[in-house]
């Protein structure tokens, strides 16, 4: 078994493709009209056949509610891994990414928490060396 695929839910869909695109530097990787939305996934660069990232649409009754609590409560509703929290920081600031939990020293790692533009809080971690 291994994970193929992990999703988010997006306020809209082409909107995160271009965030998670050209500022997060992820790579399209399918984005194919269902109906009045998309099957839209995005990849790392670094692993083009690993794990696909699903930019779900958030239409469904229940995203709302379940995605407004997560934010009011600051929890982040995915981790993306980089090389290093405070330069990934720097890079993204200068892009225009709002942060709300800026780098942290949390033990083992470093952590800061950023809002996607799409509805969702998203965590960068670093292990430390």
């Amino acid at each position: 078994m291994k994970i193929a695929f992990a999703s988010v839910y997006v306020d809209d869909q082409v909107k995160a493709m271009d965030f998670y695109t050209s500022i997060l530097g992820f790579q399209e990787h399918s984005n194919i009209p269902v109906a009045d939305d998309f099957w839209m996934t995005v990849v790392s660069p670094d692993a083009p056949d690993g794990p696909q990232l699903q930019l779900d649409p958030g239409g469904h009754a229940a995203v709302k509610p379940y995605r407004k609590a997560m934010v009011d409560d600051g929890i982040p509703l995915a981790q993306f891994a980089v090389d290093d929290v405070e330069a990934e920081h720097e890079r993204l600031t200068e892009a225009g990414v709002t942060f709300t939990t800026p780098p942290i020293d949390v033990g083992e790692v470093w952590i800061a928490v950023f809002d996607d533009t799409c509805g969702n809080l998203i965590q960068i971690i670093s292990e430390k060396k």
